[in-house]
């Protein structure tokens, strides 16, 4: 299939999307993400994602200044681009049964920022900063922000984030616990390729499961998300991963995980 805003490539188990507007620094028109989750609905037995940006940037956010969103009725348009473009593509990297990963260089900005932390690991380089600077032009956050980050880094920090509309660079998001890990620029695309390859190399209905669990348990009681863990591990136990991660445990060997 043939992508207009996004590069696809696959190494080894891995699918790398790259979003591919380098000289806007990736500005994200409604359909650079109804590519981004077309190609998430065609794994095509990849059992990982990446997700990066070409260039400079990771996404600067909707790209509001090259006329995508433009109408005599804004908020109408914003509204639609919302609901039928990019929170659709939100919610599928939440329901995807494979873990994913997020390389951000530069600016991880608005809903840039939210596709960022959508992913289970967001690796950024010493160059990547997180931006919602919809305070600065009358706009609030989209693209499931106001839910991500609360949970991520607390309300104060969040708020920081929403209502001050300020930068918040690699090293302090990994200190609030925003981010997985901070690299050297040059070494970013190694670094979350090899984590990609890793988790692609695991038990892959497990970790489908896992991170289903992980959003659910934000949202629920206690002993509902016992019952679900127990559900998932029924689940999890069928599998011929659960199988061979027994046998290679009893044989004191390294499983070697299929993803079936």
């Amino acid at each position: 299939m043939t992508y207009q805003h996004i590069r696809v490539e696959t190494q080894g188990d891995v699918l790398i999307l790259t979003l591919d507007r380098p000289d806007r620094l990736n500005a994200a028109p409604p359909e650079m993400f109804d590519d981004l989750r077309a190609a998430l609905a065609d794994l095509g037995g990849a059992r990982a994602v990446l997700i990066a940006g070409a260039g400079r940037a990771f996404c600067s956010g909707a790209d509001v200044a090259g006329g995508a969103l433009g109408s005599d009725a804004p908020g109408e348009a914003t509204y639609a681009a919302l609901t039928a473009h990019y929170n659709p593509t939100i919610a599928a990297i939440a329901d995807l049964g494979v873990p994913v990963v997020s390389a951000v260089r530069g600016p991880a900005a608005g809903i840039g920022c939210s596709l960022a932390l959508a992913a289970d690991f967001c690796v950024a380089s010493e160059t990547a900063y997180f931006l919602q600077a919809f305070v600065n032009i009358g706009l609030v956050p989209d693209g499931g922000a106001s839910w991500m980050l609360p949970r991520l880094i607390g309300r104060a920090r969040a708020a920081e984030m929403m209502m001050l509309g300020e930068r918040v660079p690699a090293a302090r998001a990994l200190d609030w616990g925003m981010i997985h890990r901070v690299v050297a620029d040059e070494a970013l695309d190694a670094e979350a390729l090899a984590l990609a390859t890793r988790l692609a190399a695991g038990p892959t209905v497990a970790l489908g499961l896992m991170r289903r669990a992980l959003g659910r348990a934000l949202e629920t009681d206690y002993a509902t998300t016992l019952l679900a863990e127990a559900e998932a591990q029924r689940s999890a136990r069928g599998s011929a991963d659960s199988m061979e991660g027994g046998l290679a445990f009893l044989q004191k060997r390294k499983p070697r995980f299929t993803g079936a």
